[in-house]
């Protein structure tokens, strides 16, 4: 991991597979900061690298990379204060309100030149969110409704579809719960879909946030899931 941090400077995070579309992303911080404002300096590396003891108060996550949407999971049950900049499919409203949720500050399509991505930035550190206003406007409206989803929605659950639930909330890959649970990939994915149409989530991220896995599941992120003997 590199990273090359002043004082009264910001260090913003760069996760993506490729070196190319690393230094592609890393060139947004080659002009010098406005007078009055702080520098931005990017910072290098994995996830797990960025979420070490010198992690960066921002991170830049790709979606289009291999571990795209399970590192924007990770990050937010890791270090839920750390503010996301997201580069995601283009015209996915759903995919926009659900990185919001997960903690994204900003979301960004792959046509977005350097201008556009710096701008939006800095636009995060300064403390706004950049996003569509419309957008804006139904993830208010969901949330608001929260209250009265959470008193509703309390779908039972098998006690392996507890297992998988847990280790999804743990960021967890569905190799790495196959691994864990002694089952097949594909019965993991089975068992992630029958979770999706209990809960209603329709990815990854909504299913963790679901009423049902924070009431279950607020737990310290990386515990171990929990033994069946144990329940």
């Amino acid at each position: 991991m590199s990273a090359i941090a002043k004082a009264g400077s910001i260090r913003i995070g760069l996760s993506a597979d490729e070196p190319i579309r690393v230094a592609g992303l890393a060139t947004v911080f080659d002009q010098p900061a406005e007078p009055g404002k702080p520098q931005l300096v990017p910072v290098t590396g994995s996830i797990q690298e960025l979420l070490s003891a010198n992690t960066p108060d921002y991170i830049v996550i790709d979606l289009h990379a291999s571990s795209g949407f399970t590192a924007l999971e990770e990050v937010h049950r890791a270090r839920p204060d750390i503010r996301l900049i997201v580069i995601g499919p283009e015209g996915d409203d759903e995919m926009v309100i659900s990185s919001i949720v997960a903690g994204a500050r900003a979301y960004l399509d792959p046509t977005a030149g350097p201008e556009v991505v710096r701008q939006a930035i800095e636009i995060v550190t300064s403390g706004s969110i950049w996003a569509p206003r419309r957008l804006l406007s139904r993830l208010i409206d969901r949330l608001l409704k929260v209250p009265e989803a959470t008193a509703t929605a309390h779908p039972q659950l098998t006690l392996r579809e507890r297992q998988v639930l847990e280790l999804i909330t743990m960021a967890r890959s569905n190799r790495e719960i196959a691994s864990e649970l002694g089952i097949e990939e594909r019965t993991v994915k089975a068992y992630v879909g029958r979770l999706m149409r209990k809960t209603g989530a329709d990815n990854r991220i909504k299913l963790t946030m679901s009423p049902v896995s924070l009431a279950l599941f607020p737990k310290t992120p990386g515990q171990r899931p929990t033994d069946p003997r144990e329940l």
